[in-house]
């Protein structure tokens, strides 16, 4: 990748996935150009976003953009010249975060055959959203656990038993320790909330301990996609279910191999 140049748009806040994608295109050899925010870009002056894509990708080899409205990535790349990665549309996908998933989960046992539970908030939770729509290729159980309100959109579940995944629904965490291989953790997104009250009723809902691991079956892995307030109790860190922290390290592989993919 040496020469290259990854134009990378975030919109809304990002640790692992805006430094992972620096990081995979810094170590491929490229270099990046970087728009810290909607205040910081000429979209503040009122230019659209589909102008502002014009522009960007004149200047780069591919743009990865984050944007806090469903949609933005695929309209997008309709402007654009250069490949768009989508690091995050609202609440709607991240394809390539369901990418490092399936590789930490690949990486402790086979995908097909599994039960995978979704904890946490399913309704605006991205993460989960592409995981589960990736996971249907696959012969899985889906167990799903969500706060009151939170519950995985019924577009996306009848899409889901359209293409054959059972889904099981739980209301509690004890309810459904035992019977899964993997226990993907989501946080209730505040920033998703119209208001702070409407977020602190559920942002408390469930969470994972040491003394709930205790039930779960010895191979269990415990995955989120970071970061976490409180659902994860910093005890379940030294836990060999853990494997949150791997995951976001993975990060890196798996981004360099999609720039290798799109930028060859």
């Amino acid at each position: 990748m040496n020469g290259r140049i990854l134009a990378t748009l975030f919109f809304e806040p990002s640790t692992r996935t805006r430094m992972s994608f620096e990081s995979a295109i810094a170590r491929l050899g490229g270099t990046t150009l970087s728009v810290g925010s909607v205040d910081a870009c000429s979209m503040a002056k009122g230019e659209t976003l589909a102008d502002t894509i014009r522009v960007v990708s004149g200047y780069a080899d591919a743009i990865v953009i984050r944007h806090p409205k469903e949609g933005a990535a695929r309209l997008a790349a309709e402007f654009s010249s250069v490949p768009v990665i989508n690091a995050g549309d609202g609440a709607g996908q991240h394809p390539s975060q369901t990418l490092l998933d399936l590789y930490t989960i690949r990486q402790s046992m086979p995908i097909e055959g599994t039960d995978i539970a979704l904890i946490g908030d399913l309704r605006y939770g991205r993460t989960a959203h592409s995981l589960a729509s990736a996971l249907s290729l696959y012969n899985v159980r889906l167990h799903t656990l969500s706060p009151a309100g939170l519950e995985l959109p019924e577009t996306l579940a009848a899409e889901l038993r359209q293409a054959g995944m059972e889904i099981v629904s739980h209301d509690t965490i004890e309810d459904l320790i035992g019977d899964v291989d993997v226990l993907y953790v989501t946080r209730v997104q505040r920033e998703r909330f119209p208001d702070s009250a409407s977020y602190f009723n559920v942002s408390s809902s469930y969470r994972i301990t040491p003394e709930i691991l205790s039930g779960a079956r010895e191979h269990l892995i415990v995955l989120h996609p970071l970061p976490r307030v409180d659902e994860i109790d910093p005890r379940v860190d030294e836990s060999p279910h853990a494997r949150y922290f791997e995951q976001s390290r993975n990060g890196i592989p798996v981004r360099m191999a999609m720039l290798m993919e799109v930028l060859k």
